[in-house]
């Protein structure tokens, strides 16, 4: 599995912007609530809990996520400019990627449903549209923000975001390239999502807080972000990092 750089996309800023701002409200129901009806883990096929698949054999460790190597993936971290902190990884596979967050969720509540809603919201505050679809992984959305293109014309980017709910964890993530829209594109990624690992933890979290990322045990050490670079304004997320595995 090798290791590269990227700018992020509008669309994929999208999601971590939404997850964010989703209402504070679910606090309440953090890992305190220790009702009967709990979150189940995701059914067969994946994602997976911790619980489900605990060996690390033939997985990059990144913490809270653990992804099966794959011949030809290609492995991003975004990090947050001022605190350092890995905040997504972004995987790239035959001309598409995938960005995935793994959040802390309740033990009686799901929250895909609320999440979908907001990055609705937030899409078309940008000028953009969203469908919401029957797909893989269940309820998906199709998203369409405003973009220029090189040559200056007007056009669209477009993120197929999907949501899977698991035990105290929520694990998102953001379709782009040929994978958002064509199905055998988005073959081989869809493999690589469904084999994903999600280790919760047993920290007691906010509903929504992000669940710590760290870089790879046999990575080199973070460059530092370039001085010139601008700053992206709250909550986008900062420059990403480069890294050799």
């Amino acid at each position: 599995m090798a290791f590269g750089r990227r700018k992020k996309t509008k669309a994929e800023e999208t999601a971590g912007a939404a997850a964010e701002n989703a209402s504070a409200t679910a606090a309440d129901t953090a890992d305190a609530d220790a009702g009967s009806d709990a979150v189940q883990a995701p059914a067969a096929g994946g994602p997976y809990d911790l619980s489900e698949r605990p060996s690390e054999e033939g997985y990059v460790d990144l913490g809270a996520l653990r992804i099966a190597a794959s011949q030809g993936l290609q492995l991003r971290l975004e990090v947050e400019e001022k605190t350092q902190r890995v905040v997504a990884v972004t995987l790239d596979l035959e001309g598409s990627s995938l960005q995935l967050q793994a959040f802390a969720a309740p033990r009686s509540e799901t929250l895909w449903d609320d999440i979908r809603e907001q990055i609705g919201k937030s899409v078309g505050s940008q000028g953009g549209t969203v469908d919401e679809l029957s797909g893989t992984f269940g309820t998906e959305l199709l998203a369409r923000v405003p973009a220029q293109a090189q040559d200056g014309s007007k056009g669209y980017r477009v993120a197929r975001f999907v949501g899977v709910d698991g035990p105290r964890w929520f694990l998102r993530g953001v379709f782009g390239g040929p994978a958002a829209m064509n199905p055998d594109a988005a073959g081989p990624l869809e493999e690589v999502f469904r084999n994903v690992v999600v280790v919760r933890g047993e920290q007691p979290l906010p509903p929504r807080d992000l669940l710590q990322l760290r870089l790879p045990r046999d990575a080199s050490p973070l460059p530092r972000a370039d001085k010139g670079a601008a700053k992206p304004a709250a909550p986008e997320r900062g420059p990403e990092i480069t890294t050799i595995g």
